[in-house]
Formats: C-alpha cells, sequence, structure tokens
C-alpha cells in the first residue's frame, strides 16, 4: 500500500493537475467569500464564523476530487499498466488502500491553506471572538466527507477506462449521497421516508459537524460511506481482472 501512495503522490506533483487542484480549490472559495457578494460573501454575514466556507466548500470538492480521482484507475486500465501493478506482491486491497489515501491526502492539502480564513475572521469580529469548538467541529466533519468523496471518486475511477466517464460517474453519485437523497426528502411527497431519504444523505450528517455537533452516528455514517465504495473498488478490481 505504500508504495502505491508514493507512486501515485509523485505522479500527481509531477503534473500540473495537484497544483490546478490545489489553486482552484483556494482561489474559487476565495472569490466566493471575499469578493463576490452573494450568500457565501463573509464581510456581509452577521456572525463571526466561517459557516459560509464550511457550506460552500463541499460543492467545490466535488469537482475538484472527482478530477483528480478520475484517472487513478481509468489510466491505469487504458494504458494497461494495472496488469504490471497486480503481478507486484501486492493485494487488491492494498493498491485501492494506496489510491484511496493519495487521493485523500491531496484533498488534505487543499485544506491546509483555509486555515488562514479562521484568523481572517477573528480579526473582522468586533470582539475578537470565534467559536474555535464548531470551527474544529466543521473542520472534521469536512475532512470525513472528503473521504467519502475520494472513496466515491476511486470508485467511479474502477469502473471505466475513459478518464471522461470517470470523472462524470463520480461527480454524479458524489452529488446523488451529498444532496440528491436529501432533495428527494425535501419534497414531502414520501410521508415518513422524508426523513429517511434525509438521512442517507451526506448532506444531513455533515451540517451537523458545522453546527459544531460531533455524533457517533454521524461518525459512523461517513465512515460506512467510506468502507461501502472501497469495498465496491475492490470487488470491481477483481471482477475486472480475473
Amino acid at each position: 500500500m505504500k508504495s502505491i501512495f508514493i507512486k501515485e503522490i509523485k505522479q500527481y506533483f509531477s503534473s500540473p493537475i495537484a497544483y490546478l487542484s490545489m489553486g482552484l480549490f483556494f482561489v474559487l472559495n476565495a472569490l466566493f467569500l471575499w469578493f463576490i457578494p452573494g450568500s457565501y460573501y463573509l464581510p456581509d454575514y452577521r456572525f463571526a464564523d466561517l459557516i459560509p466556507f464550511f457550506e460552500l466548500a463541499p460543492w467545490i470538492l466535488m469537482f475538484v476530487v472527482a478530477a483528480i480521482s478520475m484517472k487513478s484507475f481509468s489510466e491505469e486500465f487504458k494504458s494497461g499498466t494495472i496488469e504490471t501493478i497486480v503481478t507486484k506482491p501486492l493485494t487488491y486491497k492494498h493498491i485501492v488502500l494506496g489510491k484511496f489515501f493519495s487521493i485523500w491526502f491531496l484533498g488534505l492539502l487543499m485544506l491546509v491553506p483555509t486555515t488562514i480564513y479562521v484568523y481572517s475572521i477573528q480579526h473582522l469580529s468586533l470582539e475578537g471572538y470565534i467559536d474555535y469548538k464548531q470551527v474544529i467541529s466543521s473542520y472534521l466533519g469536512l475532512i470525513l466527507l472528503l473521504a467519502a468523496l475520494s472513496a466515491i471518486g476511486v470508485f467511479a475511477s474502477s469502473l471505466f477506462d475513459s478518464q471522461v466517464n470517470a470523472f462524470l460517474t463520480g461527480l454524479f453519485l458524489m452529488f446523488l449521497l451529498y444532496y440528491g437523497f436529501d432533495g428527494l426528502g425535501n419534497f414531502n411527497l414520501l410521508g415518513s421516508f422524508d426523513l429517511l431519504f434525509k438521512k442517507l444523505s451526506l448532506d444531513y450528517h455533515y451540517q451537523n459537524f458545522v453546527k459544531g455537533l460531533i455524533r457517533l452516528s454521524d461518525i459512523i455514517y461517513l465512515l460506512s460511506i467510506i468502507v461501502l465504495f472501497l469495498i465496491l473498488t475492490n470487488f470491481n478490481l477483481k471482477k475486472r481482472l480475473q
């Protein structure tokens, strides 16, 4: 697993994709939070907190993670290098985990520069106060959400030889799991099942972290999504290579 992780990280940073992804994530967040008046414009926000950032970040992350992860397996299948990888003393599980952790790690690097927003908001506040408990809870939720999106992206990439198809499928699955079920529940057409569909969405559980709540049920749900898609990726990899 370690060898796959290192190989993937080197490949990302030997091409523009890592730098473009990290730069795009930071720039888009900065534009919406500090320069473009709207729902996420921090200077007009009434409270000294980072809720606008934590509400905006998942939408940008879906596009960025789908773009980063689309080549993880699809490029290997297209070029035939996957055959070389599986001949090494590595299990399918190690290959999947190596690629998953490399994408998640790259995503975590994207979050590091955003911590400057904490300092900025504190100095914008008239009282110089910010709820650090909520900030920590929100970052924990974003980190777990990022891991879930990474697992979904890896799975989508394992389905295709085409990076474009992997990107579109990954983005669709991320949107479906993040907002699709929640949106369906908001229509109030399914009676008692409305709440069930909301609880199936990533957004429902992520928003509890943004509110400052660290609940075991939300952590278990996000970890379950991660494990589920890694298992599906492992199964699909075996199926395609056997």
